[in-house]
């Protein structure tokens, strides 16, 4: 019997200005960083609602990363604030349905290209020792996110 290792699945939701900026400049700097994150760019971290990121562990997402931009830097002045607020909520809602850790927010400018692929990797690894996400095998949800993107590459299961 062949079992391939596990290599945990990692939706991330970006901020357009900051954090995907960073994603974008490790890609053409071609600094190295796991290739089993599925980037989702949303125009500020506060647009990611708890529905989202509880979506995405339904979904069969065994970490969920959120970037924004540092604290004052919001194009959106206040959004990061409202981040950190709806973060600290799911942080402990996850922790109930026995998820801690498989959620992390990190500030990330657009020039960061190195601490990007520097959390994410430390990111991907965290995830790997925790193992699978149980939700998954507890619902009996297909992980269609990883099965089906659209020809754009949109899932229509994470939104």
């Amino acid at each position: 019997m062949d079992t391939k290792p596990f290599e945990p699945k990692i939706v991330a939701f970006m901020c357009n200005w900051c954090t995907y900026g960073a994603a974008d400049l490790a890609g053409v700097s071609r600094l190295p960083y796991p290739q089993n994150i599925r980037p989702i760019r949303v125009m500020c971290s506060a647009t990611i609602s708890p529905h989202h990121i509880l979506r995405a562990f339904q979904s069969g997402a065994d970490g969920v990363f959120i970037g924004g931009c540092h604290i004052g830097d919001c194009h959106y002045i206040k959004g990061n604030y409202m981040t950190i607020k709806r973060v600290a909520f799911m942080e402990d809602l996850l922790n109930w349905f026995g998820l801690e850790g498989r959620l992390h927010l990190e500030w990330i400018s657009s020039a960061e290209a190195q601490k990007f692929v520097d959390v994410i990797r430390r990111f991907t690894e965290k995830i790997r020792a925790l193992g699978p996400n149980p939700i998954p095998a507890l619902l009996k949800t297909p992980k269609a996110i990883w099965n089906g993107a659209d020809d754009e590459g949109h899932c229509a299961n994470v939104a």
